[in-house]
């Protein structure tokens, strides 16, 4: 691994960034994986949480880029976003296990390797990832391994601004929340 990503790099609007994290690795303590999807959010995108303004919930949003942004979906799975420019983040939703996988396994109780980073809860439970990495640094972890061709389309489990084609994956990778359709 590298020094990692320079900070500056997440300084720049949340598609960009979710476009060029697709093949980055992400190594979280004793595990890693290749990001094969994102969703993008922007401060004044009505589906992001950070659209009516800051609130203790998504200050990390507002914060440095490149820092982790943590929270509950749904009340049960943890979801890690990194930070862009202020009010907006990148949804990490999927990633290629390729490192701890041993680790991933257990603490997602099951052994199919292509479901254990397959959709952001999954993700976050795979890596250990919870609360206590809210607002830490992540571009230190982050190094780029590939430059797969991407495919767009619409974000999932959302109501609002869902004709925006902001969720990016590295195309063909079986390791996606879910398939690409025509967009």
């Amino acid at each position: 691994m590298s020094d990692g990503i320079a900070a500056t790099f997440f300084d720049r609007h949340p598609v960009e960034v979710a476009r060029d994290l697709i093949g980055m690795e992400l190594v979280a303590g004793d595990a890693s994986g290749l990001i094969v999807e994102t969703e993008a959010y922007a401060h004044d995108d009505p589906a992001s949480h950070s659209f009516r303004g800051p609130t203790p919930r998504n200050a990390p949003m507002f914060g440095v880029p490149g820092t982790a942004y943590v929270y509950r979906s749904y009340g049960l799975h943890w979801c890690l976003n990194v930070v862009c420019t202020p009010g907006s983040a990148v949804l990490l939703r999927a990633l290629e296990p390729l490192t701890g996988i041993e680790a991933m396994r257990a603490r997602r109780g099951l052994e199919a390797e292509r479901l254990l980073c397959a959709g952001p809860g999954r993700l976050a439970q795979a890596l250990g990832v919870d609360i206590g990495w809210n607002g830490n640094p992540l571009h230190g972890a982050l190094a780029r391994r590939s430059r797969p061709e991407l495919v767009a389309g619409r974000r999932i489990g959302i109501s609002k601004a869902v004709d925006l084609g902001w969720r990016f994956g590295a195309a063909g990778s079986p390791y996606l929340s879910r398939s690409f359709p025509k967009f």
